[in-house]
């Protein structure tokens, strides 16, 4: 598999602030959080489309809110119980 953009390079498109968004992770200059993004992908929501939607994004920015999505699960913690 070709990588296209280092994931660091990505996870750098990705800000947390106190100060946006109530220090939700948002794409870096804008207020458009990385939770509206995955959402909008699990609903199937061609990148097309997003894209129309929010003109301030790219497909890279896209990407980024999957790869922080992906690194904040790798870097989770489960401890399971019985």
């Amino acid at each position: 598999m070709v990588a296209l953009m280092d994931t660091t390079e990505l996870l750098k498109r990705v800000e947390v602030s106190a100060k946006i968004m109530a220090g939700k992770p948002v794409i870096r200059g804008t207020r458009i959080p990385v939770e509206l993004i995955l959402d909008v992908l699990a609903e199937d929501i061609p990148i097309a489309e997003i894209l129309q939607a929010y003109p301030d994004l790219t497909r890279e920015d896209i990407r980024a809110a999957v790869a922080y999505a992906s690194a904040s699960l790798r870097a989770e913690e489960v401890r399971i119980t019985v």
